[in-house]
């Protein structure tokens, strides 16, 4: 199921930085996990959809690049963000 736009707002409230905010890579980030979660629950039921799967597998990339980026530019928020989101436990 596609994100709502609800569901995008809500998401960024949580994770920016400034009123303004909509381009940080927290909230790029949280926005990619919630597609990733979506897709993931998708490839459970639909095991054969391979053009799925390929596009889950460039988010998956996408958003780890991200991490390490944030990761190396600022280690506060980089926890901050993958404690906020459960990732890499």
């Amino acid at each position: 199921m596609a994100s709502t736009k609800e569901r995008k707002s809500e998401i960024m409230k949580q994770f920016r930085r400034t009123e303004t905010d909509s381009g940080s890579p927290e909230v790029q980030i949280a926005l990619l996990t919630e597609r990733i979660n979506g897709l993931t629950e998708h490839m459970r039921v639909n095991k054969k959809d391979h053009a799925s799967r390929r596009g889950l597998l460039g988010l998956v990339s996408k958003r780890n690049a991200m991490l390490n980026y944030l990761r190396r530019t600022d280690r506060e928020r980089y926890l901050a963000v993958i404690g906020k989101l459960g990732l890499r436990k």
